[in-house]
């Protein structure tokens, strides 16, 4: 079913179909959703909703103690596994073209924020267009301005983004064929502008989600709970300490001098009869049972969120080998083996769109060649970079792995085609040295 057949069944033709399709309640709660975890992710928390409490008839303003925790494990996550920019492997032809492409585009820039929607938002979309130097760029769409069509299969036909600008309503309309933008400046929906559409629809980027297989799901979903139960343990725990430590002074029996207890005691004394006594009741605060609630609440939030402890300063470490350091990475590891896999598939849809465009420049390849195009992830993870050095290197004094292959694992290179072109500019210059040196000893002798 295409859009057109889609358009007709379930609009009945409307003109102006993607107006109702961004109003159904199903789309409207999915961007609530979104816009939530935007306001959650600035800093509006539960706790802040906490109402002031009374304390010897007045009130008293309570702590409301915010933790940005969640902003620390999501740039972790995405920083972990797109800190060094991933690798392209292949053809040099196809590696070598569609390198330009990344670097003209700046893409690997790109491919972080898309990872920062995704984990934060679980879905983050790109289109590829042509700019006016018939450059490929790359144009992110936000999370709350996105309304994909799917048929009932599953299908992406259309594509609408959405959003409003002081009290205007935008719309850009994406089919296969043409990319069209509407407002309704002026009181009535218009059609402004049209365009080819040569990239096809956008790129959707999805991690896992057990409800749906077209969106995904925010890794927020997962730790917020925990972080609303830290929060409310250390703001009532602080406003107990403060209101409960001071005590209420009690005299026994009667004092000597004076009619009331002295209102600054501080520094001064009162006399009492004999048998008197006075002292401060209060209550005692339990920090034994504070600090085993808070030390499990923290340690559910790393492993749920897979994120190390040694990496937010929750574990000592020292004197540790390698396999060691893999070991508390382990779980970090998994989650960008995981993060890798669903930003592969968007990939996917990326290189075949770069390889559409291309054509249009006159620039082709054989099925051979762009079928050995893959991307590699090089995630952050501690290491002994002197020992992988010296693993290599004795794996290719055994003739066991090959030039390209060792640029691939050495961790100080990142763009393998451009370290390779250098390796071969600098072979002539060296040979030439060698001769050199090779008739000026023969001279000597």
């Amino acid at each position: 079913m295409n859009m057109y057949q889609y358009v007709s069944e379930v609009f009945d033709d409307n003109p102006y179909w993607f107006i109702e399709h961004c109003n159904q309640i199903n789309e409207q709660q999915r961007i609530r959703d979104i816009l939530d975890k935007k306001e959650y992710l600035s800093g509006k928390h539960a706790i802040t909703m906490r109402e002031n409490e009374k304390f010897n008839g007045k009130e008293f303003e309570v702590r409301r103690i915010c933790l940005q925790y969640a902003k620390t494990i999501l740039n972790f996550q995405t920083s972990y596994l797109l800190k060094n920019p991933v690798t392209l492997s292949g053809s040099e032809k196809v590696v070598e073209e569609y390198k330009r492409v990344y670097n003209k585009g700046k893409l690997n820039r790109i491919d972080h924020t898309l990872l920062d929607k995704m984990v934060k938002y679980g879905t983050s979309y790109e289109y590829l267009y042509f700019s006016p130097t018939k450059e490929i760029k790359s144009k992110l769409i936000n999370p709350e301005e996105s309304h994909p069509v799917y048929n009932h299969y599953n299908e992406m036909i259309a594509f609408v983004q959405h959003y409003t600008v002081d009290v205007i309503d935008y719309y850009i309309v994406y089919t296969e064929d043409t990319v069209q933008r509407y407002d309704n400046n002026g009181g009535e929906i218009r059609l402004v502008e049209q365009y080819a559409n040569i990239s096809g629809l956008p790129i959707p980027y999805r991690n896992q989600n057990e409800l749906s297989d077209l969106f995904g799901r925010s890794d927020l979903e997962d730790i917020i709970s925990i972080l609303d139960s830290l929060e409310d343990l250390i703001s009532k725990a602080t406003d107990g300490f403060y209101k409960y430590i001071t005590g209420i002074p009690i005299v026994i029996g009667q004092q000597l001098k004076g009619e009331a207890l002295p209102q600054h005691a501080t520094g001064g004394g009162i006399q009492l009869d004999d048998g008197g006594d006075f002292k401060f009741a209060n209550n005692d605060f339990d920090h034994e049972a504070f600090e085993t609630l808070y030390k499990q609440l923290m340690q559910s939030l790393l492993d749920i969120s897979n994120t190390p402890a040694v990496s937010m300063n929750k574990t000592d470490i020292s004197n540790l080998s390698e396999v060691s350091i893999q070991m508390l990475f382990s779980l970090a590891d998994i989650k960008s083996s995981l993060n890798a896999k669903y930003l592969e598939e968007g990939f996917e849809q990326r290189f075949d769109c770069i390889r559409q465009m291309l054509e249009y420049k006159g620039i082709t390849f054989d099925d051979e060649e762009y079928n050995s195009l893959s991307v590699v992830f090089v995630p952050s993870t501690p290491k002994n970079e002197k020992e992988i050095i010296e693993n290599i290197d004795k794996l290719r004094g055994m003739g066991a792995i090959s030039l390209e292959s060792v640029l691939e694992q050495i961790p100080y290179i990142h763009d393998k085609v451009q370290e390779m072109r250098r390796l071969e500019d600098e072979q002539p210059t060296t040979t030439v040295v060698n001769e050199s040196n090779a008739q000026n000893l023969s001279v000597g002798e």
